[in-house]
């Protein structure tokens, strides 16, 4: 899923916060409030260029591998991305622990282990793992390909088409991916301190380093860190166990006919993937009925339908892949889908951030809110906040400066780089294009920055899908407009999506005292490694596998969806078969009434709104069919009867769990990417027949 969901309940984290530290009474003596930093009162924070040590780049650079290939096959697959920062701080502090303590037991290592490591570690492995997200490698690049313009068709032109090359991508995001990380620097201080917003996901995870950190809360991470590792090494087995039985195509038991033959012919199953089900056991309950939903809509109302028009509304003649037949219905109605929702809360967004804005500054400024020492560069100041845990925590997050000037500066150079580079890699955008990008990007870099500290969600995607419409008819089908569109939704994602991650990062550091300079230099660094380690992990998949072919085991969804969204934008409704156009129009505008249906029942605080499914959501499935969709049911039922038998135990250990699920099954698509590079086939295949299929075979077999 392309908006990322968020990684931990709040609440929970700030639970498991209370072990560690003090309650204490506030001014007016009704309700208790948690002194996080009183625990740490006698620790000593280590100066920034401490907080980022060999060890934690070390362990950044192994766990940014693992979740490298986590995230691409993901991708491959379904593209549904659950939020791995809890897995990244709990493995951060599970591997660190493990080594360093063995070496300080022999006198080799006595450097301690502190949150702000941590805290840096987390950070430089979610922003690898960004990379691989907002890289595009199973989006907007896989969408140049010539594998996916052959599946479209229409466009598959010389100029529309671009081979994919492990150099020129590696090249693409060195160029584009840092910039973004500059385009928000100068307004950390007004983000944090001044509107004081949230970032759930970055305060969550805060919240659970810092319990990892006390005496209790380290005892609960060392039994998370074996749950984990048992239910790793399950996911890992079973997946290996279930290779023996695939040695041909239909083998195995990803082919079960769970509901029968006839829901099997409409991807109604459930395909045995432990990292779905345990993606499902992080994803919240709607996400995965709203999946579920749109299976049920599509592949089973929709297109059983629409195909009983075949020769009607399309001609029965065409290919199954071919967007003027049903392929075109399937692709082009999760798209309206997706651009309602997305057009939505883009708007939505802007809105909010501007009523937001208005009020604080309408609002008079509060001493007790913020330290005036925000607004100047001296971090000194006679005013400090009345609340400990603020005070110790502005203190921190003033003392080392990034000089706006040098995130001004860095901005422009890197954007000239950028201009001049990109052109020399995609021949259809000009340097004008890039330039246009550039100007406009550190305004929707703000908009999906400050909409991610009100609500957690990063719009990134969206604004990708804006830019390809753009600029693919700015440049027109006949100059390469399929290519420009694709490539300026890389540029444009790359800016908002790594600005709206650091100040998430940038929260987090806040909330656990690390340095402003430690999570800028460790988000440089992650970014640095997703951009070779992404193209290279992508790469080995690429190699081993039929990326892109929709009855594959990685059938790569959004790269036709992007590439059809730059095809809406050279060639507008023409690519569309019979009546698809008035379907689209009809699912775009649903979209966006349910969006709209949700925020009012939410404004006027009517429960309702917890129950409306998400048109985002609703949409992959459109596509893909339901069996994933089962598949994180199945994870969403098994935290529910966890929860009713014991709560707590559930809320501490289904993060670990569904970690290790997702962690062990995914991991073993290296060992059988590497066979099936050498050439080496699972030795049995298992088979589901229908008893008439079955007495056929028996008869061919053994004929009388």
């Amino acid at each position: 899923m392309e908006r990322r969901n968020p990684r931990s309940s709040e609440s929970e984290a700030m639970e498991a916060m209370e072990e560690g530290g003090k309650k204490a009474i506030d001014n007016n003596g009704d309700d208790e409030k948690v002194i996080v930093e009183e625990a740490f009162r006698n620790t000593a924070i280590p100066p920034w260029t401490k907080q980022i040590t060999f060890r934690s780049v070390v362990t950044s650079f192994v766990l940014s591998i693992v979740f490298n290939f986590i995230v691409c096959k993901l991708n491959l697959t379904t593209g549904v991305i659950p939020s791995l920062n809890v897995a990244a701080g709990l493995l951060g502090f599970a591997v660190v622990k493990g080594y360093s303590g063995m070496l300080e037991k022999i006198g080799i290592l006595k450097q301690p282990f502190t949150r702000q490591e941590n805290t840096v570690i987390q950070t430089c492995v979610v922003a690898s793992s960004g990379i691989a997200f907002s890289s595009g490698t199973a989006s907007y690049l896989l969408g140049m390909s010539g594998k996916i313009a052959a599946q479209a068709e229409e466009g598959n032109t010389p100029s529309n088409v671009k081979e994919l090359s492990i150099g020129w991508m590696i090249g693409f995001l060195f160029a584009v991916s840092f910039v973004g990380l500059f385009s928000i620097v100068p307004l950390r201080k007004v983000m944090i301190l001044r509107y004081k917003l949230t970032y759930p996901s970055g305060t969550a995870t805060a919240y659970l380093i810092n319990s990892f950190h006390t005496p209790k809360g380290a005892k609960l991470a060392k039994k998370q860190v074996a749950v984990l590792f048992k239910s790793f090494c399950f996911s890992f087995i079973f997946a290996f166990f279930q290779w023996f039985y695939a040695a041909g195509d239909g083998c195995g038991f990803v082919n079960f006919p769970t509901f029968g033959p006839q829901a099997y012919k409409q991807n109604f199953y459930f395909d045995f993937s432990s990292t779905y089900v345990g993606v499902g056991m992080i994803c919240p309950y709607m996400v995965n009925i709203s999946l579920l939903i749109g299976a049920v809509l599509s592949w089973g109302i929709m297109w059983p339908l629409i195909e009983n028009k075949k020769g009607d509304w399309y001609s029965a003649d065409l290919s199954a892949s071919s967007l003027h037949g049903i392929q075109g219905y399937r692709v082009f109605i999760a798209i309206a889908m997706m651009l309602g929702d997305g057009l939505f809360h883009v708007f939505y967004m802007l809105i909010k951030t501007i009523h937001s804005l208005s009020q604080q500054s309408s609002e008079k400024k509060d001493s007790s809110t913020i330290n005036p020492a925000m607004n100047s560069s001296d971090s000194n100041s006679d005013s400090l906040p009345d609340n400990y845990d603020e005070q110790r925590r502005v203190e921190f997050f003033l003392k080392d400066q990034i000089p706006n000037w040098a995130a001004c500066l860095g901005y422009v150079i890197l954007a000239i780089v950028s201009i001049v580079a990109v052109p020399f890699i995609f021949k259809q955008l000009k340097w004008y294009h890039i330039l246009v990008a550039y100007l406009i990007a550190p305004v929707l870099a703000f908009c999906n920055a400050y909409g991610c500290g009100l609500t957690d969600w990063s719009l990134a995607s969206n604004y990708g899908k804006f830019a390809i419409i753009i600029f693919s008819s700015w440049v027109g089908l006949n100059h390469g407009g399929v290519i420009a569109g694709l490539a300026s939704c890389g540029v444009m994602m790359s800016i908002v999506s790594t600005a709206s991650d650091l100040m998430q990062d940038f929260k987090t550091g806040y909330l656990t005292l690390a340095s402003p300079r430690s999570m800028f230099f460790s988000q440089v660094l992650g970014t640095a490694m997703g951009c070779v380690m992404s193209p290279l992990v992508f790469w080995f998949f690429y190699k081993a596998y039929p990326i892109g072919d929709p009855n594959g085991a990685y059938p790569a969804p959004y790269g036709l969806m992007y590439r059809g969204i730059a095809l809406l934008g050279v060639e507008g409704i023409s690519s569309f078969p019979k009546n698809c156009l008035k379907l689209t129009i009809l699912f775009f505008v649903i979209a966006i009434v349910m969006n709209l249906a949700r925020e009012v029942l939410q404004h006027y605080k009517i429960n309702a709104y917890k129950y409306i499914p998400s048109p985002m959501c609703m949409a992959i499935p459109f596509y893909l069919g339901g069996y994933f969709a089962i598949d994180m049911c199945v994870g969403s039922l098994i935290l529910f009867l966890w929860q009713r038998k014991n709560k707590q135990k559930a809320n501490d250990f289904a993060p670990a769990v569904a970690s290790g699920l997702i962690c062990g099954e995914s991991l073993w698509g290296v060992p059988a990417a590497i066979l099936a590079l050498a050439g080496v086939k699972a030795p049995l295949c298992m088979k589901f027949l229908t008893a008439s299929v079955n007495d056929k075979v028996d008869a061919f077999l053994n004929p009388s």
